[in-house]
């Protein structure tokens, strides 16, 4: 398998973990978003919808092309499906559900209004200043990880991690968001379950050898 993704990217980081949680191995390919990499010709039908990570697929059909897997989150389901164990997500419906659910709150409701082009698009077509944009981008992570910390705080089934007491994948999810609030100076002491829980993430190997210092591209 090879991994085109970049270093400082949460989403790469949420692939990242998940292949080491379950000890699979892969080509780590860099693309640089910063510097429009992700936008050239050349790696365009690796990446069509123009972001990372992209998972290629060792298997090749009979005209000789490689599967090509896009989003995260499909990422994930699609390792959970052929590689079960150890597993991501919990045996019982309910539990499925309830771990789903707390990593949408972080890909689908945080993630997407504080990515790369969005702040540039805040920065360059609408022309707001540096001090705001980053304003912008701490209110939605520091209020969207409260809705994170209700999901987790106090629930009979939040463990060590988010669900139980071995990481799965809203671990995978929620780990890379607060490296990100982290960097970009948010608010977290409003959060303790969501920090014990990314500390308790960070002391596994899965995570820390995986985080954005660790990978070959950062700089």
């Amino acid at each position: 398998m090879q991994l085109y993704n970049y270093f400082r990217s949460s989403a790469s980081y949420r692939v990242r973990i998940a292949l080491a949680l379950k000890g699979l191995s892969y080509e780590y390919v860099a693309v640089h978003i910063v510097k429009n990499e992700h936008l050239a010709e050349g790696i365009r039908a690796l990446l069509p919808n123009q972001l990372v990570p992209s998972l290629v697929l060792d298997d090749a059909d009979a005209d000789g092309e490689r599967s090509v897997l896009t989003q995260s989150l499909a990422i994930l389901e699609y390792l959970e499906e052929t590689h079960p164990a150890p597993p991501l997500l919990p045996p019982d419906p309910v539990g499925r559900a309830r771990v789903r659910a707390i990593a949408l709150d972080i890909a689908c409701e945080i993630h997407p209004i504080d990515n790369l082009r969005v702040l540039r698009y805040l920065v360059k077509e609408m022309g707001i200043s540096e001090d705001d944009k980053n304003r912008w981008y701490r209110h939605w992570v520091e209020t969207g990880l409260e809705t994170v910390e209700r999901q987790l705080a106090g629930h009979p089934a939040t463990g060590r991690f988010c669900h139980g007491d071995t990481p799965g994948l809203a671990d995978c999810v929620l780990v890379p968001q607060i490296h990100n609030a982290q960097r970009m100076s948010c608010r977290l002491d409003h959060v303790p379950t969501v920090m014990r829980i990314f500390e308790a993430c960070m002391a596994e190997s899965a995570f820390a050898s995986t985080q954005a210092s660790a990978c070959p591209d950062a700089a």
